[in-house]
């Protein structure tokens, strides 16, 4: 999931999940609160009247015994006078948070509730005095909020009495304020807890990977390449850290290489100390042998020159293939890409080389199984120098009395391939994987027969992979070696 997706869903739900939790939340409480009201005071009421107008359902709470107190005032007004009646009447107002109050003329006969009566004495009406009415009582504000109900009736003696039902308002239904308190906690609690879910959400899809990132940068910059990164998401973030991985990787790499290249640097220095250092030596002691006149004889004279010129052309050789190898590893060697015949091409080639190799009794057979019209795209030049770098290793290493080298080339439907093969020593299979890489020679005593650069069969590798195509060798140790190259057909 992309990050700016999940920014938009964590926003939805800073706004959805609060409003949804607290909206179950506040219905769980009202309703168990309204219950709570209809058993305590049997009352019957929806939960928009309790809110909107809690007066009109707190009248309700006495409605009952209100309208036995009226049918009696109407039908048996003696049973108002009956003091027995009086203490049954206040005892069921109790339990709704409500007491009875009777006054016969301007005094008193009954009070159930003397502290209550006194916040509001002084404040209950007269007999037959109108008043505003709520649903047939009388709201008392202020200070001390009360409902009362009242009922005119006349004694048996004349006298004029009233009776009150009054009901406490602060004390009453202590549910519709735990109502509000318990929505303002799970209000409370539901911030709290979206909060966390998002911080938890958060840390795990962003601050924990770039944490890792973190963690990764400061491995790389104490030096260590081998701390890995891995991605578990395929957000930015996880691109994020699979493009570290891929720059981890490729810094790596180039490190390695130049490390490498810098072995390889010292390991050519060794080389080349070792391979100038033999005709070196054998060129001054032959000089010195011309100067201090051991060579007295017009024969040894010329041997000795002749010597000399050798291991000065040898020399030149060496100094030549290093150059070219430099050029080529550095890619400033362009390339003169052009359809070459394949059969007029390697014809010359092997009729080249048969000359040059008769002498060192090494016979050449030619295959080409190939049809006569088929070119290939390659650098004529470049080519050859591949073909004498592989035939001049075969040659070097060759140990039999009499020397083969065979060429073949086979069709591969885009490609050619070429294969040169030698009856010499072979090559053992440690070493096979390493005959490609530059500087390496399986002869390790360097002598003046088998020794040399180590460069042809590099050089011939990076030509090969310059004309798009592929290089391997097959061996078998002291029957002989094959070294294989495909080329790119011309369209």
């Amino acid at each position: 999931m992309k990050l700016k997706h999940r920014l938009i869903i964590a926003f939805l739900i800073m706004i959805a999940m609060p409003v949804i939790l607290i909206s179950l939340a506040a219905g769980t409480i009202v309703r168990f609160q309204m219950d709570s009201i209809h058993e305590s005071y049997d009352v019957e009421a929806k939960t928009l009247q309790i809110i909107t107008n809690p007066v009109q359902i707190l009248n309700r709470i006495t409605r009952g015994v209100f309208n036995e107190i009226k049918l009696y005032s109407l039908n048996l007004p003696d049973k108002l006078s009956d003091m027995d009646y009086y203490l049954e009447i206040n005892e069921m107002l109790e339990a709704k948070h409500s007491f009875l109050v009777v006054r016969k003329d301007d005094k008193y006969e009954y009070i159930g509730n003397k502290e209550k009566l006194a916040m509001i004495d002084g404040l209950l009406p007269n007999y037959g005095t109108a008043s505003t009415e709520v649903d047939g009582g009388i709201y008392l504000g202020g200070s001390n909020q009360f409902l009362v109900k009242l009922q005119d009736f006349i004694y048996t003696d004349g006298s004029k009495g009233t009776i009150f039902v009054i009901t406490d308002l602060n004390i009453l239904m202590p549910q519709l304020k735990a109502v509000a308190i318990q929505t303002v906690i799970s209000f409370i609690i539901t911030l709290f807890f979206t909060a966390c879910l998002l911080i938890f959400w958060i840390y795990r899809s962003i601050l924990r990977p770039l944490n890792v990132l973190r963690v990764a940068t400061d491995h790389i910059k104490e030096g260590d390449l081998d701390y890995s990164v891995s991605s578990i998401t395929n957000d930015e973030i996880g691109q994020l850290c699979n493009d570290f991985e891929g720059m981890r990787l490729r810094l790596k790499s180039l490190i390695d290489d130049r490390l490498q290249y810098e072995e390889d640097i010292k390991e050519l220095v060794s080389n080349i100390s070792h391979d100038l250092k033999t005709p070196l030596t054998a060129i001054k002691g032959y000089s010195e042998g011309l100067i201090d006149g051991v060579a007295d004889t017009k024969e040894k004279q010329n041997k000795y020159l002749k010597t000399i010129y050798m291991k000065a052309n040898d020399m030149s050789v060496l100094v030549d293939e290093l150059a070219y190898y430099a050029k080529i590893d550095c890619n400033t060697i362009p390339y003169s890409f052009s359809h070459i015949s394949l059969a007029e091409y390697f014809e010359d080639c092997v009729e080249d080389l048969y000359l040059e190799l008769e002498v060192k009794n090494i016979n050449v057979y030619y295959e080409n199984h190939v049809d006569a019209d088929v070119e290939v795209v390659a650098d004529a030049e470049q080519l050859k120098r591949v073909i004498h770098n592989i035939i001049g290793n075969s040659v070097k290493y060759m140990d039999k009395p009499e020397g083969i080298i065979k060429i073949r080339i086979n069709d591969e439907d885009e490609y050619v391939r070429v294969d040169i093969e030698d009856n010499g020593i072979g090559i053992d299979e440690a070493e096979l994987h390493f005959i490609f890489d530059r500087f390496y020679r399986a002869d390790a005593s360097r002598n003046s027969k088998s020794g040399g650069s180590g460069l042809g069969l590099a050089i011939a590798k990076k030509v090969i992979e310059d004309h798009f195509g592929t290089i391997w060798a097959s061996s078998e140790k002291d029957k002989g070696t094959t070294i294989s190259f495909t080329l790119k057909k011309a369209v």
